[in-house]
């Protein structure tokens, strides 16, 4: 950093300061429903998990939602929806080198074989120049992730896909609220797949959750849930006074279509509890988006004083970032290490997280694929030299000026 660009040094009080990584915000409402269903005796999928679904598929601008127990989950259904379909197990599905393992780990899960691709070092993203060329017989989707809550380029997806014949199922797992050109993130493919752990805008304390552009696909996803069983509807939790529902008998013979099993199945249902938490933050949802969008675009409005020593994503004119938090990347020209970097925020009160890493090339759960190192450089930089902060709806504008303070601290020290 030039002279020009020094900062105050920090105060002797802010050295203890927290800026802690992720929050959870459980109103009263949710306290209410909390408590509600464990006065019903109903803890298990029901009245509340339908309420969150709906509230969650209008949110999204999608015709439904399923409800599951994780992101991972999430994931793992909507790329299941594929068996019904035509896909095979062993069929491929592409996906960016970077991204939290989860991504990955859910494409084994469903029994598909990922295909990695390189990301555009400026959005963190899947490099939509590159999806072609993975494009193999086998293929059957594209799973794009919008990282860090910045939306992947989803034109160029979606038209590659359309080229192929082949399905985009969206990892929004950290991207609630993010627009690009007006659409919202998880409703530009066929299925998106949403994260509600803690760390995220909405939260369920655990859980997922898949929004679909068809009835049918929610039908598949709902029968997934559970085992694969025919019992697929949206109707019988909703009305639960007298807890019969004529559709259950509507098998061959009157038979209980609860207990005919139409697919391979898992079981992944989100409970009542949970649900109670979603509808507590639903109605939340629009202050605490504010407020995360607050923080970020804070951080990033001063962020060029950094460069070229420390980079971070960009919003561009065409989207709107649902932040996750803020991903910042030691440029080549830097002269100190990550391990330092972090170091220095955490001594200072700054919650710090790596920025995940490639994959088929640094992850071991991934061997198996014959990725060699030095495949996929940008995901791979970014394993090596990325972190992430927070940028939470419990953070003030304070907080984002004192991770600015302190990374100004640490290049005052670093740089000549």
């Amino acid at each position: 950093m030039g002279k020009e660009q020094a900062v105050r040094p920090l105060e002797k009080g802010n050295a203890r300061r927290r800026v802690t990584f992720g929050t959870i915000w459980i109103p009263d409402l949710a306290k209410k429903l909390i408590n509600e269903a464990l006065e019903s005796g109903r803890v298990s999928s029901g009245r509340l998990v339908r309420q969150f679904e709906n509230r969650f598929a209008e949110l999204a601008g999608v015709p439904a939602a399923v409800a599951v127990s994780s992101g991972t989950d999430a994931d793992v259904l909507a790329m299941a929806v594929l068996y019904d379909y035509g896909a095979q197990p062993g069929d491929e599905i592409i996906v960016p080198a970077l991204s939290f393992v989860a991504t990955g780990n859910a494409v084994f899960h469903a029994g598909f074989t990922p295909v990695f691709v390189d990301i555009d070092p400026k959005t963190l993203n899947i490099d939509p120049a590159g999806i072609e060329a993975a494009i193999t017989p086998r293929t059957r989707a594209i799973m794009p992730v919008h990282l860090m809550g910045k939306p992947a380029d989803m034109d160029p997806i979606l038209a590659i896909a359309e080229k192929h014949g082949l399905w985009v199922i969206e990892d929004a797992a950290e991207a609630h609220g993010a627009m690009y050109k007006g659409r919202a993130a998880g409703a530009m493919g066929h299925l998106g797949a949403f994260s509600l752990y803690v760390a995220h805008i909405i939260t369920t304390g655990e859980g997922g959750i898949v929004t679909a552009q068809k009835e049918e696909h929610a039908e598949i996803l709902r029968s997934l849930r559970s085992h694969g069983r025919a019992c697929k509807c949206n109707v019988c939790t909703l009305n639960t006074a007298s807890g019969y529902c004529p559709k259950r008998f509507s098998g061959q013979g009157g038979e209980d279509i609860r207990f005919v099993f139409e697919r391979t199945g898992y079981s992944c249902k989100m409970n009542e509890l949970e649900a109670a938490i979603g509808l507590g933050n639903m109605e939340l949802y629009h202050d605490i988006l504010a407020k995360r969008r607050e923080n970020l675009m804070y951080v990033l409005s001063r962020f060029d004083r950094f460069n070229p020593y420390l980079t971070s994503i960009r919003e561009e004119a065409h989207e709107t970032i649902g932040p996750h938090a803020i991903p910042i990347v030691i440029g080549p020209q830097a002269s100190f290490t990550r391990a330092e970097l972090t170091r220095h925020l955490e001594q200072s009160g700054v919650e710090t997280r790596t920025l995940f890493a490639s994959m088929p090339t640094q992850c071991v759960g991934f061997q198996r694929l014959g990725y060699r190192l030095g495949q996929f450089p940008h995901a791979e930089y970014m394993g090596r030299y990325g972190i992430h902060v927070g940028v939470h709806h419990d953070l003030t504008v304070d907080d984002m000026q004192y991770v600015i303070d302190v990374l100004a601290d640490f290049l005052e020290k670093h740089q000549d």
